[in-house]
């Protein structure tokens, strides 16, 4: 209880008492039976959230997850290629001709970290198009995690781990067979490969990978059998976009155009965001906003956390395991 409880001694405004709260409701909400939704927008994998997440996972503290494409195979890049990553410190600084020297070495840059395409993109390029592959000549189609769970849970790729497995939340969430929903998973490195192996005929038919739809179809069963009036489902939202935005509609979706009864609104809401209260931005939208949208009730418990996700998940997260 070292970090809770310095943090409940110094975290006693603003922002910061903000998440104390958000913490509080979190650990509220699950020990009321209910189970929770993490969703993933912005580059969170190549932050290192994993080194929290991944212990939310084992202690059964996230239930269903969200998120980009991006964060997705992200988590496996520095599962895989850690040692070869560079770190940039100075990045704001940088000139045309010092990004144009990372790119020629082959440097993806994500704001101070550089992600190494031959280490990490090619490496589990080659690895998920066997995947691909075999399930398109038998006629066979998976969800984009679906195909990463069956890499990780193989093995295939275990002698070439180059951190602490117990800090990939992929391979965490992988071991429990959490869901996970990626919404837009053409927009992320491998959905343009995949992409790339269609158009050159390595595969032969464009959904062997699921999309969109059918996640949203697998969301709407997955929450009307796991949201109860006595154990609702929880809502925690890292960044915006589509991650945050595509599973929280399932909700209005079930209501309004299934005209299903007695499906619950989510029980409990969190963002974190840095984007401030703004014009037409669902990022910068108020929680009460989604109350018109039919997504939350006026008693749903809300927070919003404007700040750094890098900064406040890992401390949030830190309450809730009691540490």
């Amino acid at each position: 209880m070292e970090i809770t409880n310095f943090l409940k001694h110094h975290f006693r405004h603003f922002n910061a008492a903000a998440l104390i709260d958000a913490a509080e409701g979190y650990k509220a909400h699950l020990d009321d039976n209910g189970k929770m939704m993490i969703t993933l927008a912005g580059a969170m994998s190549t932050a290192e959230l994993g080194i929290s997440l991944a212990e939310m996972i084992r202690q059964d503290k996230v239930h269903i997850i969200t998120c980009t494409g991006a964060n997705l195979e992200e988590d496996v890049f520095n599962l895989v290629a850690h040692d070869y990553y560079e770190r940039i410190p100075n990045y704001r600084d940088l000139s045309p001709q010092q990004e144009q020297d990372l790119v020629d070495r082959h440097m993806n840059r994500v704001t101070d970290t550089c992600i190494p395409e031959m280490e990490a993109m090619r490496r589990i390029e080659n690895v998920i198009l066997e995947e691909w592959q075999k399930a398109d000549k038998a006629g066979e189609s998976f969800f984009p995690h679906e195909f990463f769970y069956k890499i990780l849970l193989s093995g295939k790729l275990e002698s070439e781990y180059q951190i602490d497995p117990k800090h990939s939340w992929l391979l965490e969430a992988a071991k429990k067979n959490i869901p996970i929903i990626v919404p837009g998973w053409e927009d992320s490195t491998l959905g343009n490969m995949f992409a790339g192996h269609v158009i050159a005929g390595d595969i032969k038919d464009v959904h062997t990978v699921k999309g969109g739809i059918q996640y949203m179809m697998f969301l709407a069963d997955w929450y009307t059998e796991n949201a109860k009036e006595d154990s609702t489902v929880g809502f925690f939202q890292i960044g915006g976009g589509i991650a945050g935005d595509f599973p929280i509609c399932v909700v209005p979706m079930l209501h309004q155009d299934l005209q299903r009864d007695g499906i619950p609104l989510w029980g409990y809401f969190c963002q974190i965001s840095d984007s401030t209260t703004s014009y037409g931005s669902y990022s910068g939208a108020v929680p009460n906003e989604k109350i018109t949208w039919g997504k939350l009730g006026i008693d749903t418990p809300k927070y919003i956390i404007e700040s750094d996700a890098t900064i406040v998940a890992p401390l949030v997260f830190a309450i809730v395991l009691g540490q």
